[in-house]
């Protein structure tokens, strides 16, 4: 029998037929066009055999006309099943609302800790989380993704240095690191306090030793700064020597930038695509068509949807397509040198602490040639150049 799916979707009965010309009866059930398959005979006067629902008319029709007793045995189908839960709806409807209300709990949030915080930094956390719309008993597909949720609270809570937020099932987990957070006291021997690199002593306070040097000294690497020996030559102690020492160095930098450059930027025009993900089907529910722009980005939040601890293969999906375009731009020979200046500082700023700084720039060297400026420049930088060194016997 053909398509049997098509008719389970219609119906199928099971009929059991017995009597004197059983053979008679099917043949003219052929006759009459009524699909029958899966024939059996169970006796000598008795077979069994299914046919459609749609057939069950014409069958009783010929049932009439031969010497023999029908019976229906089995109904499947899905008319049949939706009579037995129609019968059934009240079970149905319990049961179907005990998983509305399972998947819906699987999907809020229940829980936000928050990790390495003080209380006064936790109690801001909280309440730019709650400004946000990060709270319990929200849905988690109305909220942020985790990435947008860190951006916030790291723009907008001047306290932490870094948060890391991550969203282990329907609880969002957060690593707080702290600003000027109180350094631990460390245990140290006897040590030298030495200089890193070569450099021009600019700053210099000493909370613990003996000065070897002076302001506005030039010093050489590995030179002592401060001394760990303290007291006269006869009756030196060793101690810890603790200082805060900033020297004048200079790094040597070159840098090339073309005097025409072209680079995308995005319009601030943008398309708004939402789709229904189920396994590798993707099912379009709303912004339908490809986007009209030459060039475009694509930015996609993918969630899925939770049923207690499981996540299952179906997903919610919104795309953003950003429009792009290209963009011309021209530097005259002093532009780009502004730009090069700026970039080089740019470029060393990043291996500087918040007490280092750039303070002053020398252009060494500078050529144009083939539509772009080359600079080399001498970078004058205030860093620190305390570095530590065991004492060790005969210092």
């Amino acid at each position: 029998m053909r398509n049997q799916w098509t008719s389970y979707l219609y119906g199928i009965i099971k009929v059991s037929i017995s009597g004197r010309g059983t053979e008679r009866f099917l043949n003219e059930c052929v006759r009459e066009k009524i699909v029958v398959w899966k024939v059996k005979r169970t006796s000598k006067e008795t077979m069994s055999f299914f046919v459609s629902l749609k057939d069950v008319h014409a069958l009783r029709k010929v049932v009439r006309n031969h010497d023999c007793s029908c019976k229906f045995e089995r109904r499947i189908g899905m008319p049949f099943f939706v009579k037995r839960t129609y019968r059934n709806s009240g079970f149905v409807i319990g049961l179907l609302a005990f998983l509305l209300v399972i998947f819906a709990l699987s999907n809020m949030i229940w829980g936000i800790k928050i990790e390495g915080a003080t209380p006064e930094t936790e109690h801001l956390i909280k309440k730019e989380l709650s400004r946000i719309g990060v709270k319990t008993g929200k849905f988690q597909f109305f909220v942020d993704n985790p990435d947008e949720i860190q951006k916030s609270l790291t723009d907008n809570i001047n306290q932490i240095t870094w948060v890391g937020v991550e969203l282990t099932g329907t609880t969002y987990h957060l690593k707080v690191v702290e600003k000027n957070q109180p350094e631990e006291t460390e245990k140290v021997s006897p040590r030298h306090i030495i200089a890193e690199k070569e450099a021009t002593i600019a700053k210099m306070f000493v909370e613990q030793g003996q000065p070897m040097t002076t302001l506005h000294e030039h010093v050489k690497k590995g030179q002592i700064l401060v001394s760990g020996l303290i007291g006269k030559e006869d009756e030196q102690q060793q101690v810890a020597a603790k200082a805060e020492i900033f020297g004048e160095t200079w790094y040597k930098s070159t840098i090339t930038i073309p005097l025409k450059t072209s680079f995308q930027v995005f319009t601030g025009e943008n398309k708004v695509k939402h789709r229904i993900k189920v396994g590798s089907l993707n099912i379009p529910v709303w912004g339908f068509g490809k986007p009209e722009y030459g060039e475009y980005e694509v930015e996609d939040d993918v969630r899925y949807l939770k049923f207690l601890n499981f996540t299952l293969p179906i997903a919610y999906s919104k795309d953003i397509y950003r429009e792009k375009e290209e963009v011309s731009r021209d530097y005259s020979v002093e532009q780009a040198k502004e730009a090069a200046l700026d970039r080089g500082k740019k470029d060393i700023e990043k291996n500087l602490d918040e007490k280092e700084q750039v303070i002053g720039e020398k252009i060494l060297h500078e050529t144009t040639e083939n539509g772009k400026v080359k600079l080399t420049v001498l970078y004058q930088v205030l860093e620190n150049i305390v570095k530590t060194t065991p004492i060790v016997q005969g210092d």
